[in-house]
């Protein structure tokens, strides 16, 4: 079985499409996923500062096209993406508590209601009541989450997958690795995953 790390954060757009879309590519090509959440925001200011200054000044035309981008690819997957009042979001302590969720076998569930509460339903994901929403979705305990993803060991695992991140060349959200090296980014990229994982070379490197 082939390798999959999934490298994420839960305040882009497209992070939300492909973390959806991924889903139907694995149920055909069966792999080893590893979810590893990351702080968009650390990978910009160290290697991809140039996103601040494309939001300072954007280029009305491509703006205009990006919109209209986002909202094919939330059609063809049947999701409703909005515009957030607050964008961009601190999403430290969501993604803090994706990895709590995580230490109880619930990183998807928890995830994907973040996603949800904050695309779809245009929440302040940094708002510790909204947390505790999308932790009743995904049937945790609220306090208990929001309590352990202040743990050290939460900080540092997120600290450390986004350090390990821009190590290994990527420069922002999400990322996939196919089999440890063989890196894609963009939500647009998933035909070329899905290839990836079923070449039986990649399957065999795996083993």
């Amino acid at each position: 079985m082939a390798r999959l790390e999934f490298f994420f954060d839960c305040s882009s757009p497209w992070t939300y499409l492909a973390f959806v879309r991924i889903r139907d590519i694995l149920e055909r090509v069966p792999a080893e996923v590893s979810w590893r959440p990351i702080l968009v925001g650390g990978v910009f200011n160290a290697v991809n500062r140039e996103v601040y200054e494309r939001r300072a000044s954007p280029d009305p035309r491509k703006a205009s096209y990006y919109e209209k981008d986002l909202q094919d690819w939330a059609r063809l997957a049947g999701l409703s993406i909005g515009k957030p009042p607050v964008f961009p979001v601190r999403a430290v302590a969501a993604m803090r508590a994706v990895l709590a969720a995580d230490e109880e076998g619930a990183l998807q569930p928890f995830a994907l209601a973040v996603f949800e509460l904050y695309w779809g339903e245009l929440k302040d994901v940094s708002r510790p009541e909204v947390l505790a929403e999308a932790a009743a979705r995904a049937g945790l305990d609220a306090a208990r989450l929001l309590a352990r993803s202040e743990a050290p060991k939460i900080k540092e695992r997120l600290r450390s997958n986004t350090d390990e991140l821009i190590a290994r060349g990527g420069f922002g959200s999400p990322t996939l690795f196919v089999n440890g090296g063989d890196m894609y980014f963009g939500n647009d990229r998933l035909p070329l995953v899905e290839a990836a994982l079923a070449r039986p070379s990649a399957r065999r490197e795996a083993d």
